[in-house]
């Protein structure tokens, strides 16, 4: 029987990209997007279920998890991936724009993760893979709370993967790098005025910028995904991403803070 796979924000990106993929190697696969129509429709290019679901709001994604329960009978496996992105120096979000990232990219995953518990745990099986990113293991500069939320996100990661086990639901992170996923950079607004950060904010998202475009392709992910939940027993971390960011990864655990903070500041030359 193929896996039932839930994957949020799979209308671009990342998501759309591990939809398309999986269901192509035989996963039932529902992908959910705020904007999908209210009633579950096959995607013309994927091939996947889109289904309606917000993630910001606890009535949208209880609907929508009871939903796929009823259509497939079970979830075998939830990809969080749904999140937004506002760059800029700290003093330059507002209280609003900083609650928008936690909104979505924290307490979103909170509230997947708690509409889709209870239906594993009935079936004593579950995957559950969190989108993470390289920016959860090293702060990057004018990315504050993109960075702050995938830390945090990496901290409930460890500590839920403890408390489901005797369930049997397993708890997966994979940390990507930069990858050519065509998602638009928002910016904070006090971000394109304020002179005391904008000219090297604007010299760190032309670095992030280059990156993405010289990425590894967001199909990488995809098959590691294939990869996790064929695994009988997944580790709890997976970097995807070209070779000198996940050596970044490596070097951050081994060197001083210091060198890590001067390769970061060089690297993104600010």
């Amino acid at each position: 029987m193929s896996q039932v796979v839930l994957i949020t924000g799979a209308s671009t990106g990342f998501g759309r990209a591990c939809a398309t993929y999986l269901q192509s190697r035989g996963y039932q696969v529902f992908g959910t997007s705020r904007r999908a129509p209210e009633e579950p429709t096959q995607d013309a290019d994927g091939g996947f279920t889109l289904v309606r679901m917000d993630v910001d709001d606890d009535d949208s994604v209880q609907r929508a998890v009871e939903l796929v329960r009823q259509r497939a009978g079970r979830i075998d496996a939830v990809v969080n991936n749904a999140g937004t992105h506002i760059a800029g120096a700290l003093e330059d979000n507002t209280l609003e724009e900083v609650k928008a990232q936690f909104e979505t990219n924290v307490f979103g995953v909170v509230r997947v993760c708690k509409a889709v518990l209870p239906i594993m745990r009935a079936q004593q099986s579950g995957t559950i893979i969190n989108i993470s990113s390289i920016a959860g293991v090293v702060g990057i500069p004018f990315e504050t709370f993109y960075s702050a939320t995938k830390f945090a996100l990496e901290g409930m990661s460890e500590a839920l993967r403890i408390e489901v086990a005797p369930f049997g639901v397993r708890v997966v992170l994979i940390e990507p790098g930069d990858s050519p996923t065509g998602h638009v950079w928002r910016r904070a607004a006090a971000s394109l005025e304020n002179p005391l950060y904008r000219e090297r904010c604007e010299r760190c998202l032309q670095v992030m910028s280059k990156d993405e475009e010289n990425g590894f392709p967001p199909e990488k992910l995809a098959r590691a995904i294939e990869r996790i939940l064929s695994t009988r027993k997944p580790r709890l971390r997976y970097v995807v991403a070209p070779a000198y960011e996940a050596l970044v990864v490596i070097l951050k655990r081994l060197l001083p803070g210091s060198v890590v903070e001067w390769g970061v500041r060089k690297y993104y030359k600010v």
